[in-house]
């Protein structure tokens, strides 16, 4: 695309950042050139974020249902899978899968709970409690 027609649409982080594009300039040389967001890819984005925040409210249910703990919750809310959330805690990912249950979350040390608080930047009162604080 040339200079003059890099989007300048405002995108999701366009009064914070800008994306770099690669553009054409008059004479056919490449450089680079700033956009502040493109309407197309801000809607792919906020459908993405829709997904997410659905994924996270469906987690929230699961646990005020008794059908998992409230690891499963702040898995969906920091954006984690199970792989992650081991390499984060040391669990193995099987006993992630046995502490999603809520029979065995009530049942966890206070030292498992606070590897899990840690990993979930929470305290422990909050993890049991789905309680979150954003700075």
């Amino acid at each position: 695309m040339k200079k003059e027609q890099v989007p300048q649409d405002l995108g999701a982080l366009g009064k914070i950042t800008k994306e770099v594009c690669y553009a054409t300039d008059s004479s056919g040389k490449y450089m680079t050139e700033l956009s502040s967001g493109w309407e197309v890819k801000t809607e792919a984005l906020d459908v993405a974020w829709q997904d997410v925040e659905a994924r996270i409210a469906n987690a929230k249910e699961k646990v005020l249902n008794g059908e998992a703990s409230p690891v499963l919750f702040f898995m969906e809310y920091r954006l984690m899978d199970m792989a992650i959330l081991a390499d984060y805690t040391g669990f193995w990912k099987w006993q992630i899968k046995r502490h999603l249950k809520p029979e065995v979350f009530v049942s966890l040390s206070e030292k498992k709970l606070q590897k899990y608080a840690d990993a979930f930047n929470t305290s422990v009162a909050d993890l049991k409690n789905m309680t979150v604080h954003e700075a």
